[in-house]
């Protein structure tokens, strides 16, 4: 049985898991943590989404959001990570994980190549032959409400022993994984709340710019994420400042287009080029959105403001607004003609220099009223001959090196229509 030092440790956890604000990054803590406190080699978090089937019928399923496998990351490069399949899953008896959501119970299997055939579940060894790692103890857990609503399952793989041997998720691990299970629901139950509070105002912005989608921010703020990541990688920059500013940049990056609310539909949707005038009045929604977070309370706040005023700097100059203060419409710096000197290089904040990089990405790659999406050997090719003009060359480099990531956040965050 676990000491009381082990459980002083949870619930510090537990309180560090109320402070992470992103649902997205909640989810892979939890599942990171969850197989810290049974021993887990592996696992997998699944969340309860509304999935669309070729007949368009629209059915709850199991679907995967993170994977996690200290086995098989031992043998990636330094810095890179573990990629996995995105798939969902049926709410049903056949499988453990659709057998924990359909029943609402832990399911502890200490051999998933010998499950009792009076079971109603089965294990497809497939999994295994696809990814040349060997599964055997396999504990599912509901991760849901004190109201009983189901929110997804926990999948823990092999638990290890001190010696490093595979050995079956014991009772011990049931009563620490439920305990743990149920404090986790409460956070993401929070974090949710927070998740759709954002997306509702991302859905005014669709109201009037049908470019501005859940899912496309989904994406942009998935890609910053992933870039600022490798980018603290390679600055040395300590786990817990990383992971608090993920935390923060993953929110501030999906509000990054917010100040288009303030723009005419006449021009917001125009399917054609803008004249010049109306590039002018258009280039505005960087100071609108600026000024959404003129008085910031939080971190998030004053990251969001920086995202949504600089979005739009180009490395050498040549972007908007520039030296402009967003509160007062003074120019601090005038270049050509009397306009604001756009800022350049490292004069742009961080931030700005990611989201950029990580917004333009998606357009390209993305289907618009007034173009088709670009084929992905373009899209690449573009985004490297923009190297050092539009774009920082080092976050160039660094989008290259994790481009993987990139493109497995395309898919879990694919187009209505894509589905």
């Amino acid at each position: 049985m676990a000491d009381d030092s082990f459980f002083k440790s949870i619930i510090e956890l537990d309180s560090e898991l109320n402070k992470i604000q992103d649902l997205d990054l909640l989810l892979e803590r939890i599942l990171l943590e969850s197989r810290k406190v049974v021993r887990a080699d592996a696992g997998s978090i699944y969340v309860i989404e509304k999935v669309k089937d070729e007949f368009n019928n629209i059915t709850d399923k199991l679907v995967i959001k993170y994977a996690q496998n200290n086995t098989l990351a031992r043998n990636l490069p330094p810095g890179q990570k573990l990629l996995y399949s995105v798939f969902s899953v049926e709410i049903n008896e056949k499988t453990i994980s659709g057998y924990c959501a359909l029943t609402k119970k832990l399911v502890n299997v200490p051999d998933v190549y010998n499950i009792s055939p009076d079971a109603p579940y089965s294990y497809s060894t497939s999994y295994d032959k696809i990814s040349g790692y060997r599964t055997v103890s396999n504990l599912a857990i509901p991760l849901q409400t004190a109201a009983g609503k189901l929110l997804g399952v926990i999948q823990m793989i092999n638990s290890k022993d001190q010696n490093g041997n595979i050995v079956p998720f014991s009772q011990d691990d049931e009563l620490l994984i439920t305990h743990f299970a149920t404090n986790a629901a409460l956070a993401l139950q929070r974090a949710s709340v927070t998740r759709t509070m954002i997306l509702r105002m991302i859905k005014m912005s669709e109201l009037r710019d049908p470019k501005e989608t859940g899912t496309h921010v989904n994406r942009v703020a998935g890609y910053a994420v992933e870039i600022y990541d490798r980018w603290a990688y390679h600055h040395k920059i300590s786990e817990k400042e990383k992971d608090q500013f993920k935390d923060t940049l993953k929110i501030a990056s999906m509000l990054h287009d917010v100040g288009k609310v303030a723009i005419s539909d006449t021009i917001l949707k125009k399917p054609a080029k803008f004249t010049p005038e109306e590039f002018e009045i258009m280039q505005h929604h960087t100071l609108h959105g600026a000024r959404l977070f003129e008085d910031p309370q939080v971190p998030v706040d004053e990251i969001a403001l920086d995202v949504a005023l600089n979005h739009h700097e180009n490395w050498d100059g040549s972007g908007y607004p520039g030296w402009m203060d967003p509160f007062t419409d003074k120019v601090l710096q005038s270049g050509h003609e009397g306009k604001p000197q756009g800022k350049k290089g490292e004069e742009i904040p961080l931030t700005g220099r990611i989201v950029a990089l990580a917004d333009v990405y998606d357009a390209l790659c993305s289907r618009r009223v007034y173009k088709d999406p670009w084929t992905e050997d373009d899209v690449l090719a573009e985004i490297k001959k923009l190297s050092g003009t539009k774009f920082d060359p080092e976050l160039i480099e660094i989008f290259f090196e994790i481009l993987p990531s990139i493109k497995q956040i395309r898919s879990l965050y694919p187009e209505p229509d894509a589905t």
